[in-house]
């Protein structure tokens, strides 16, 4: 009978060899994962940033009512890729006078319209006293005391592909009335949600500063 075939003895360890740090090996995997992930997240964030939403504060009453000072909204930057911008909505743009600003009004008119602007009325391709012509149904306008009755804007054309806009607190607004029209490619994005309203003007303490009834009201 053949003898037992065995395998060879595994060599005799090196009495100098230096034991593995397995320790320092873990805690160097950990560290990696922990770096990997922060960088996965921090690149989702300026993707999400970029392409889809971003968040913008309210820095003044130009929009009062609908946006308050402290007011924290998201603005959905990927709507306009599908559809163009349409009366009523509430978009950033670059403030086409200094494009290192951002500005936040409403569209009033579109590309091809004619708007013409008597008092406290707005109206769209047409001008009073014309048979039928009616002003514009703005729910969202507000006006303070100051008189504006005989005050009167245009008519003016909006070329294609830009906008006229107007903020909702009409005497209390630099807008297209002022310095014209805003481009298609300058639009940022819709409006759509205020996340976080903070009332730093008041003394109250700070839970009370926080307004509670305005996180997460949709953006009319």
């Amino acid at each position: 009978m053949d003898p037992e075939v065995k395998p060879d003895p595994k060599p005799d360890a090196d009495p100098d060899a230096t034991p593995a740090p397995r320790a320092a090996v873990r805690r160097k995997s950990v560290l990696r994962e922990y770096l990997e992930a922060i960088l996965i997240a921090v690149l989702l964030a300026l993707l999400i940033r970029t392409f889809v939403v971003q968040a913008f504060k309210i820095p003044s009453g130009s929009m009062i009512p609908s946006l308050q000072v402290g007011d924290h909204i998201l603005v959905n930057k990927f709507i306009y890729r599908f559809r163009d911008p349409g009366r009523g909505d509430v978009i950033v743009f670059k403030y086409p006078v200094d494009e290192s600003r951002d500005f936040i009004k409403r569209v009033i008119a579109v590309g091809g319209e004619d708007l013409y602007i008597k008092g406290q009325e707005v109206y769209i391709n047409c001008q009073p006293p014309e048979t039928g012509c009616r002003p514009l149904e703005e729910p969202w306008a507000y006006y303070d005391e100051r008189p504006v009755a005989s005050e009167t804007f245009g008519p003016v054309h909006v070329p294609p592909d830009a906008y006229f806009v107007m903020g909702d607190n009409r005497n209390n607004s630099q807008d297209s009335r002022f310095w014209g029209f805003v481009r298609r490619e300058k639009v940022k994005g819709k409006a759509f949600i205020i996340y976080w309203s903070w009332d730093g003007e008041t003394g109250s303490p700070l839970w009370e500063k926080v307004r509670w009834s305005r996180l997460g009201r949709l953006i009319p």
